[in-house]
């Protein structure tokens, strides 16, 4: 319950004492956020059996009857209306309300957390509100300027070029010597800047020299290929050319292993 309670309702959505970082004005404005939420927007559900003369009444979500006497959850905020318990939950993130707490906005409820985002965006670094003129958008989440960091190292990345990691922004730095796949040609990583290619979950540069044919040398980029063993192959007949190759190879290799010595 804890833990619902503080994703539901993260504290600092309402509460500038679990936000010391923020600057004075962004403290007025988060002030005055939390006021106009609570006033036009906060409820909470009241779990009741349903009232005669509700007899029959459609839940409000999933449109299913409800009978005299059946528990029921009504909101002070939006009528006359009756929702089945499991069905008392956050428009957006579908999980059911704890302690029957909402926020209402435009005939719909919402926990705390998905009603605030629908007016402020939200650091997907500190996970507070942005209340400042400007932040940093990417990979459709956004952060506070300051937040926008390196997941390795903290390197502020404002400005600079970068990967995302796991959903986290990483240096090019840290992500070629932490991160980067090893080319099954060169041997060499796949920086961040280098174009790759996988198949079957081997990894290769682009380039004409290492994503080629193995025994031949055809590039192989946008053409058709095989694998065997780890290593590409334009065709049958060079997989075939190479096995036959190995084979002889290891033959020759016996055999002289084997012979006797002269002495």
């Amino acid at each position: 319950r804890a833990r619902a309670l503080l994703q539901q309702l993260p504290p600092q959505d309402c509460d500038e004492r679990y936000c010391p970082d923020l600057a004075e004005e962004e403290r007025r404005q988060l002030r005055a956020f939390s006021a106009r939420r609570r006033q036009e927007a906060l409820g909470q559900g009241l779990a009741c059996p349903v009232p005669g003369p509700c007899h029959g009444c459609p839940c409000r979500k999933c449109g299913r009857r409800l009978n005299k006497g059946d528990p029921g959850i009504s909101a002070s905020r939006l009528g006359d209306q009756f929702w089945h318990p499991s069905c008392f939950s956050c428009h957006l993130c579908h999980q059911q309300l704890v302690d029957l707490i909402y926020f209402q906005q435009d005939g719909r409820i919402y926990c705390g957390r998905h009603h605030a985002e629908l007016f402020r965006p939200r650091c997907a670094s500190c996970d507070q509100l942005i209340f400042m003129e400007e932040c940093i958008e990417a990979e459709g989440r956004r952060w506070h300027l300051e937040h926008f960091c390196c997941l390795e190292c903290d390197e502020p990345l404002r400005g600079q070029r970068y990967v995302m990691r796991s959903g986290r922004p990483c240096c090019r730095g840290c992500f070629e010597s932490l991160f980067a796949e090893p080319c099954q040609a060169c041997g060499d990583p796949i920086g961040a800047d280098s174009e790759e290619v996988s198949h079957q979950g081997l990894h290769w540069h682009a380039r004409a020299s290492c994503f080629c044919c193995s025994l031949c040398r055809a590039p192989l980029r946008g053409q058709p290929l095989t694998c065997h063993r780890g290593r590409l192959f334009c065709s049958d007949t060079c997989s075939r050319g190479q096995d036959a190759s190995s084979t002889a190879s290891d033959s020759s290799d016996s055999a002289f292993a084997s012979a006797p010595s002269p002495e």
